[in-house]
């Protein structure tokens, strides 16, 4: 993507379609669950479970001070979000602004829940033979997504840059 205003056209309508698709599925959770709810889907491996999760990733800091959640998940995230368009500047590769538009579509997906409700509505319970998974939501997919592909993406760079000095 060598045209600017491609790139950040495509950034801005592929995070728009995360963060719609993010909350128009937690809006209908929300509304159609009560707290708490679980319906199985998949007998023994899926189900949709409505949780809240004031806390972080896998819900770590979630009995933290209310404070220090205000810092971790209302002001840190501005800085994530500072950092990937400065990410993006320097990038012209279609799967890298693919991957940091997955993670800032997601990223505007949790902390508009943040924002608006004061945690994170998480429903995706997946689990198999006494192994669960955290429940988790669209948005945190769409993470999990993005950074996966930067992660190749820069291990191959990394083994680009290696087998070119030797």
């Amino acid at each position: 993507m060598s045209n600017p205003f491609i790139k950040y056209l495509s950034v801005v309508l592929t995070a728009s379609w995360i963060l719609c698709l993010d909350q128009a599925t937690k809006i209908f959770i929300h509304t159609q669950f009560p707290k708490q709810e679980s319906k199985t889907i998949i007998d023994g491996f899926f189900n949709i479970s409505y949780v809240t999760n004031s806390g972080g990733a896998f819900g770590i800091f979630n009995d933290s001070h209310a404070g220090i959640r205000f810092i971790l998940f209302l002001l840190f995230p501005l800085v994530c979000v500072y950092l990937i368009f400065k990410m993006l500047q320097e990038t012209s590769d279609r799967f890298q602004v693919m991957a940091l538009s997955f993670i800032l579509g997601g990223a505007f997906g949790n902390y508009l829940d943040r924002l608006r409700l004061g945690y994170v509505v998480d429903f995706i319970d997946w689990h198999f033979k006494g192994w669960h998974w955290p429940t988790f939501n669209i948005a945190d997919s769409f993470i999990v997504v993005g950074v996966a592909i930067l992660c190749v993406l820069y291990f191959k760079e990394y083994r680009q840059s290696k087998n070119q000095s030797q």
